[in-house]
């Protein structure tokens, strides 16, 4: 027969992640809601084995083996809180709270069920960012002395979702926040950040930015730096760099990297630029939504790992990221540098 298997949301993400599940093996039925009637409507008519479902609550009640939840930001906690009381395992779209103290919440909630809970971060399922993950792991870099992550996506989303995102170091940044953390290892003692914005007003309206940086401390003395913007015509970019004692390393150039090279000598990159985050992750996502799907099957990983642990993010990594993004917002706004444990004391 196959899982059984819940979609909450059938935006871009969702819509992704539904066609990942019909495509796999293990999985039989795919249960799908929405706020939006017609997104329902859409993916039941579109798709065999889809059966649509009035909310959350009678997506569980068809006996589903595990949740996907891609609904906006905004609406997660009530979904994740009523699967792990339902026993369903859970895979959700970041971030999976407001904020940290909301997503401490969560995190206490989902320990007391003792249900898997998986926060989607598909970098970790990137074969080069898990390649400098291996790097560093082994010490072929010898100590980390520094780390980049930039995202610069070719537009914003619409104001709506910008309005109900948290901003942009919770809503956007996290998965720079994860990528630094999982590949330099240790914990991030304390943030500054800045930004600003030169695009549409509706940002700063929605006391947000278009354009943000953000400078970590690990308590290694490792530094990492996290670059975003909402704003990069040329295509999506999505890199991360590492430097080390004894060598370097980046992960995402690719001849589809979107960058304009100047130098006459070489021609890097010559190819089409990413269009999006789905583009340059495709297949990320797929092997990460492949292991969740493993994982609630009890069969073995599809996509192996080198390392002693799964790569899928707990809800207690997911905690520590919501704290740096927390302090990254802090920061922002108070114009001063943020240390971790002034925020996990709020």
């Amino acid at each position: 027969m196959g899982l059984k298997i819940g979609v909450a949301g059938l935006g871009r993400v969702g819509a992704f992640h539904l066609d990942t599940l019909l495509a796999a093996s293990a999985v039989g039925e795919v249960f799908v809601t929405d706020v939006v009637p017609e997104a329902i409507g859409s993916a039941t008519g579109r798709y065999a084995g889809v059966t649509g479902c009035a909310d959350v609550d009678a997506v569980l009640a068809a006996g589903v083996d595990g949740l996907v939840i891609a609904s906006p930001a905004a609406g997660r906690v009530m979904p994740i809180e009523r699967s792990v009381a339902a026993g369903v395992p859970v895979f959700c779209e970041p971030p999976i709270a407001m904020s940290s103290a909301e997503s401490a919440a969560v995190r206490a909630r989902c320990a007391a069920a003792g249900v898997p809970v998986v926060v989607g971060r598909h970098r970790r399922f990137d074969p080069a960012v898990r390649a400098a993950r291996a790097a560093v792991s082994v010490g072929e870099l010898g100590f980390v002395t520094a780390a980049r992550s930039t995202t610069l996506d070719p537009a914003p989303p619409p104001m709506s979702s910008v309005a109900g995102s948290g901003g942009i170091f919770r809503d956007f940044a996290v998965h720079d926040f994860d990528t630094l953390c999982w590949v330099v290892g240790g914990d991030v003692v304390e943030v500054y950040a800045t930004g600003g914005n030169q695009g549409d007003p509706g940002f700063t309206a929605n006391d947000d930015v278009d354009s943000a940086t953000a400078i970590l401390t690990f308590a290694s003395g490792a530094m990492g730096v996290v670059s975003v913007s909402r704003y990069n015509g040329r295509g999506h970019d999505c890199r991360l760099e590492v430097h080390g004692s004894t060598d370097s390393v980046v992960a995402g150039w690719d001849h589809r990297t979107p960058v304009r090279n100047l130098d006459p000598r070489c021609a890097f990159p010559s190819g089409t630029p990413h269009g999006s985050d789905l583009d340059r992750f495709a297949r990320a996502r797929r092997r990460e939504l492949g292991e969740f799907c493993a994982l609630i099957g009890g069969e073995p990983p599809s996509w192996q790992s080198p390392f002693a642990h799964s790569p899928l993010c707990s809800v207690e990594e997911a905690h520590e990221v919501a704290l740096i993004a927390d302090a990254a917002t802090t920061s922002l706004h108070e114009k001063r540098p943020v240390r971790i444990d002034e925020i996990a004391a709020i």
